[in-house]
């Protein structure tokens, strides 16, 4: 089809203002988050509303046009965006950004897929509610993004990943069928539970376009702490200390490498580090929350225990909400920081969190045999076994040159302890192949079975996530 023909008909759907082709203004739309994966899509083509949605994807469908939709356009995995050869239309959610509804009662919201998760937060927040998604992208990732990838963050440890904070989602199929399962239900027993089909499906089944997420009472008080540990073992009985003494008031607890945090106060001049970390190679960030203030500091005496015990050797505890905000611009900053000295390889893996240290003391080994340059970046989520570990180098560019053999020897040792190569951040186009080979075929083969029963045409997001 010629980019004229599609011009014309998407333009009687949406009006010829929202309608783009080559030379396209929106070139921002055309390269993914970390600019490895670039797009030259037949049409972009930006919708108001759901009916506009399914108008263009029967159009879509009945003449065979590809669609990838996009949100945020934050993946780092080349997920949203379009492919190079000129055929596919890129369908952009970014006008669909209303929050329609709140319910205090039911403690719910509505909300469309191009709302950006920080307004999503700020909306809530207005109305005494916590939306509690929460990662560094927050300011630019939109919410269709966070569900079709079933993004995670920092709080999964207390709240759960995206799926487990939405009751229900209207969603747009691949002819233009519209499944409006909007019901703000805790409980629905009648069938099956479609919605969870959508989510963590990367727009590869339907194009997510609104949903009823949960929200919860604003945690009153915080208290957080960075606690230094000789090893990685020793953070993880940390987290079982944290978890027994705390229970569900443990928000969050990430671990970071003492060099990620000396980076950071090296190379961001707005983050202050607290004090020296070079004490301890291994750092967690501990929250607790509340709805009212319980007495004594709840973290002093885990940690007392701790040094006690030789399982903590050093911590800094928050003074101030100010202070505690400083503490988690550390975290956040970990991947500017990396950026500012040239980069490295991002991993998102998983695993269960008896596995980690191990993992970590056998992948640093197997990196460090292979590669003499290497330069690791690890942190993340330890509270629910979900580590960044991304891989620079000294210099920077022979990370890039050498990826296959990184990721081959970070994916090995995952495979090794049944872990999973994407913990939040999708499969898209660059984890593909990884994902086949690396996948249970068995599990793949239904995956493909459900993609042919929902887009026999294969138009929704080609070359993502599934085989051609």
């Amino acid at each position: 089809m010629s980019a004229d023909a599609a011009r014309l008909a998407l333009s009687e759907i949406v009006g010829e203002k929202w309608v783009e082709v080559e030379p396209f203004a929106s070139v921002n739309l055309l390269s993914d988050w970390t600019n490895r994966f670039h797009g030259r899509p037949l049409a972009i083509v930006k919708p108001a509303d759901t009916a506009e949605v399914s108008a263009v994807l029967k159009w879509a469908n009945d003449n065979n046009v590809p669609v990838v939709a996009q949100s945020g356009n934050t993946s780092l995995v080349g997920g949203g965006t379009p492919t190079a050869d000129g055929k596919a239309v890129l369908l952009s959610l970014q006008r669909m950004n209303k929050v329609e509804r709140i319910d205090a009662v039911n403690d719910t919201m509505v909300v469309d897929a191009g709302v950006i998760l920080q307004k999503a937060q700020e909306a809530a927040r207005a109305h005494g509610r916590l939306f509690p998604l929460s990662f560094a992208s927050e300011g630019s990732a939109c919410i269709g993004g966070c569900l079709a990838t079933n993004a995670g963050g920092t709080a999964v440890l207390r709240y759960g990943n995206t799926r487990d904070l939405v009751l229900g989602i209207e969603v747009v199929l691949a002819d233009g069928t519209v499944l409006n399962m909007l019901r703000g239900l805790r409980k629905d027993n009648t069938g099956y539970d479609l919605k969870h089909l959508f989510m963590a499906s990367e727009g590869t089944l339907g194009v997510i376009t609104r949903a009823v997420v949960k929200l919860f009472p604003l945690p009153k008080v915080r208290f957080t702490a960075l606690a230094g540990t000789p090893d990685v073992r020793s953070a993880c009985e940390l987290l079982k200390r944290v978890k027994e003494a705390a229970g569900p008031a443990l928000t969050g607890f990430e671990l970071m490498q003492a060099k990620c945090i000396e980076r950071v106060g090296t190379e961001i001049d707005a983050v202050t580090v607290p004090g020296d970390v070079s004490g301890a190679p291994w750092w967690s960030l501990i929250e607790l929350s509340y709805s009212r203030e319980p007495e004594g500091h709840p973290l002093e005496s885990v940690l007392e225990k701790a040094f006690e015990d030789g399982v903590a050797v050093d911590a800094f505890l928050a003074q101030s909400e100010k202070e505690s905000k400083s503490f988690w611009a550390i975290r956040e900053s970990i991947p500017s920081a990396d950026a500012h000295v040239g980069g490295n390889l991002h991993n998102d893996v998983s695993l269960e969190i008896s596995e980690i240290p191990d993992f970590v003391e056998e992948t640093l080994t197997a990196l460090q045999k292979r590669f003499a340059w290497v330069d690791p970046s690890v942190f993340g989520h330890l509270g629910d076994g979900n580590l960044h570990f991304n891989v620079g180098s000294v210099p920077a560019p022979l990370a890039f040159e050498n990826e296959e053999g990184i990721r081959e020897t970070v994916y090995e040792r995952v495979a090794a302890h049944n872990g999973s190569i994407s913990a939040e951040h999708g499969i898209g186009q660059l984890k593909r192949a990884h994902f086949l080979e690396l996948k249970n075929p068995a599990e793949v083969a239904v995956m493909v079975k459900i993609k042919k029963a929902l887009d026999p045409k294969g138009i929704l997001n080609p070359g993502k996530l599934l085989p051609d």
